[in-house]
């Protein structure tokens, strides 16, 4: 129970300072380069719903251009990514700057991932419960197949690990995280760029 009281929060602040400050070049590199290949920012800031349901913004590099097509509607995923986008997405570098929302309480390192505020209004009571705690960098579903699996098993196994969570846990979930990473697992679902959107609950 102190884990998850006291140290899980601990753990997450040094372990984020910590991360930021030797990783520093890499975040200065990264965002020079895609500043230049997405022609604007490279940050891609959302509202997403943290824990008890308070909105916050996410802070992610932007791995996509603006690119529209004749009619000014903006091309799908796929065809937006750019190269560098692809593979930052790939090495999941792209997440790296929630590393700040982990500092600022937003997030913590391992926890259900944030989705979009849309969402809120169509989860039932079980799906819900995902922001009982805070949302992590990665999750129990990202290293159970991420963009691979479906919404049903996403959110059971987001409850799972609400109802287990612990240190132990916590540990398995980063080792998974960094082998799936080098494996480049489950990080798109087949034939897509992104998860397919939720748009009803059961």
């Amino acid at each position: 129970m102190m884990y998850r009281f006291f140290f899980k929060r601990l753990i997450d602040l040094v372990i984020s300072f910590f991360a930021l400050l030797i990783m520093s070049p890499i975040f200065i590199v990264v965002t020079i380069v895609l500043a230049i290949t997405t022609h604007g920012s490279p940050f891609f800031i959302q509202p997403r719903p943290g824990k008890n349901g308070r909105i916050f913004k996410i802070v992610k590099y932007r791995t996509m251009n603006n690119i529209r097509n004749s009619e000014g509607l903006l091309l799908n995923d796929a065809e937006r990514i750019t190269r560098f986008g692809g593979f930052i997405r790939k090495t999941s570098l792209d997440e790296l700057p929630q590393l700040i929302n982990v500092l600022k309480g937003d997030m913590s390192l391992v926890g259900p991932r944030p989705l979009l505020v849309e969402y809120l209004p169509v989860y039932n009571e079980y799906q819900k419960r995902r922001h009982e705690v805070r949302p992590g960098i990665t999750g129990w579903a990202q290293v159970n197949g991420r963009n691979e699996i479906s919404w049903d098993q996403k959110f059971s196994y987001d409850i799972f690990y609400i109802d287990n969570y612990n240190f132990k846990l916590d540990i398995k979930i980063v080792v998974l995280t960094f082998l799936n990473v080098a494996k480049s697992k489950g990080i798109n679902q087949s034939g897509q760029v992104t998860m397919e959107r939720f748009t009803n609950s059961k």
